[in-house]
């Protein structure tokens, strides 16, 4: 599929490590000017550094999407360079400590429900697509919209209302010329995964089901191409062997007792 993207324009939110870059690098292969955002600087140009190395397009630019003013900023960047944004991938999540639904303050609330929402992305990224007639939208998922985990409340809040946005703006925009799906990531040993998985023995998930990075970029970037033009609205589970009932019901166990 070497170059199916060629003078196209990819956004990629949340790309300076892990599913983000993988799926940057993934663009920059097919020939898309990958517009790399995050709020961590080094990240994301790290991200770039490795695409232009390898002969590919791409720009770095900061953001933080918890502020809306920043999220529309990004889109006009974007298309001040540009003038269009065909593909996006709305990777950004933030983390929560570990935290029963009683126990949140309201601030680490709103944080964690505004930035991991990727409606503002959304929001910007629909005006314009709405303006050139065609675009295609990929949002992360994770397990947490699968797997009720009672301290992560928050967080999968926001894995729902995901499904949620993703379902109804693919109905809604869908005779636009807007396509709008979701991945449901499994597991991958990132930094983050592996510091909880030590910290928290009944969360441990077998190492051999562990995927990489490159295995969901593959899925982003298949889900924007015309191999896709005729899908819409879908939540796609990458890691189709999880065995979501076992994770439920040993985390239930362990917090339960915790609790």
């Amino acid at each position: 599929m070497d170059g199916q993207f060629k003078d196209k324009v990819a956004l990629v939110t949340g790309g300076g490590a892990g599913i983000g870059r993988a799926t940057a690098l993934e663009f920059a292969k097919e020939r898309a000017n990958v517009v790399v955002s995050d709020i961590i600087v080094k990240g994301g140009e790290e991200t770039v550094r490795i695409i232009r190395e390898a002969g590919g397009k791409s720009v770095f630019i900061k953001a933080d999407l918890y502020q809306e003013s920043e999220t529309e900023a990004l889109i006009l960047k974007v298309i001040e360079r540009y003038g269009r944004i065909d593909f996006a991938f709305n990777n950004t999540c933030i983390g929560q400590p570990l935290t029963l639904t009683a126990d949140y303050g309201k601030e680490t609330w709103d944080s964690i429900i505004c930035t991991n929402s990727v409606w503002l992305c959304m929001k910007y990224e629909i005006l314009q697509m709405l303006k050139q007639g065609v675009g295609a939208i990929v949002n992360k998922l994770s397990d947490a919209e699968l797997v009720f985990v009672p301290p992560m409340s928050a967080y999968s809040t926001t894995e729902h209302g995901i499904l949620g946005l993703t379902k109804t703006a693919a109905l809604k925009y869908a005779m636009t010329g807007i396509r709008v799906n979701a991945i449901y990531p499994g597991s991958i040993p990132t930094k983050k995964n592996k510091a909880c998985i030590s910290t928290h023995p009944k969360l441990q998930i077998n190492l051999k089901r562990f995927r990489t990075p490159e295995k969901y970029a593959a899925a982003v970037v298949w889900l924007c191409s015309d191999s896709a033009s005729h899908i819409t609205g879908i939540a796609m589970p990458i890691d189709m062997d999880r065995q979501h009932d076992s994770k439920w019901d040993s985390s239930k166990k362990y917090f339960m007792k915790r609790r």
